[in-house]
């Protein structure tokens, strides 16, 4: 096919996209119904006017970050680095969704880190972040913020990589995008206006310019993250800390959930796996098996 442009796709709202290619930015459709363009994607298109064109082939992904739920998926971005998920004390995050992101992450070959936003409220944002020690002991970085106040520490986590922020409403992501990106603010209501999102209610993402060689992508916020991409029998090798254990159980099939002699749970009772992330695990688990 010739005559094809190359282009980065920095935002997508539904089966409407922004292409950047060069110094232009172009608006762009899919061919018919297919929708599985993600935010961060590397794709060829053709142009059907100066400023318009239509998505032909996407490139070869390095990761996809996404969640699922039987037979749909909801792509969250591509070709991501880094998987941001942010966390506050108020409202009070979800620790079994801090847990899917996580194995969405692991599961897509993703680092993660942890942001614990609105750090700066006191007593209840020190005791969300003595919560997240967990994570700190698997060795997730965890970085305290405050997108109104300091983000300084956050910064050298996001040099050099694509980073998407991903998190259940409420938390600040855009907060902390605007903070890192003054005028982020303004260029979303661009973006909202030329993609016409009013009329959409499918998953929209955006990506920002924080440096030459930075860039951040913001999700919409989310009270549930499907994992139904991810295979029940390989959910354990996506927890870091049951690695050691697997293979060591009586029973080759073993699901660590009550089995006897199962060396997982004996390494969480000798107090090497946390309780929370055990029953992270046979909670994701069961929605993998159910039915």
């Amino acid at each position: 096919m010739t005559n094809l442009l190359e282009g980065l796709v920095t935002a997508s709202y539904g089966r409407h996209y922004k292409v950047e290619s060069g110094d232009t930015e172009y608006d762009c459709v899919t061919r018919g119904k297919r929708s599985d363009v993600a935010c961060g994607d590397r794709v060829k298109f053709k142009l059907t006017s100066l400023d318009q064109g239509v998505i032909e082939s996407i490139m070869p992904r390095t990761s996809l970050l996404h969640r699922s739920v039987a037979h749909r998926s909801k792509l969250i971005a591509a070709n991501v680095d880094l998987a941001v998920i942010v966390v506050s004390p108020v409202p009070s995050y979800y620790d079994l969704l801090v847990n899917r992101c996580l194995i969405a992450a692991e599961a897509a070959g993703i680092e993660a880190v942890i942001c614990l936003n609105k750090s700066d409220l006191g007593e209840i944002a020190e005791l969300a972040y003595q919560q997240l020690s967990a994570y700190i002991a698997l060795g997730i970085p965890v970085v305290r913020v405050s997108a109104h106040h300091d983000i300084a520490a956050f910064r050298p986590y996001l040099t050099g990589k694509v980073s998407a922020f991903v998190g259940q409403s409420g938390m600040g992501k855009s907060s902390l995008i605007n903070a890192l990106i003054p005028d982020a603010g303004l260029v979303t209501g661009e973006i909202s206006t030329a993609l016409d999102s009013g009329k959409h209610t499918t998953t929209s993402a955006k990506m920002y310019r924080l440096d030459e060689t930075s860039r951040l992508i913001d999700s919409p916020g989310m009270q549930a993250f499907g994992l139904n991409h991810v295979r029940a029998d390989e959910l354990d090798q996506l927890f870091v800390e049951f690695r050691p254990y697997i293979g060591h159980c009586k029973y080759n099939n073993c699901r660590h959930t009550h089995e006897p002699n199962c060396a997982v749970l004996a390494a969480h009772q000798a107090g090497k796996i946390s309780d929370s992330r055990l029953q992270a695990y046979q909670d994701i688990l069961r929605g993998l098996t159910a039915g």
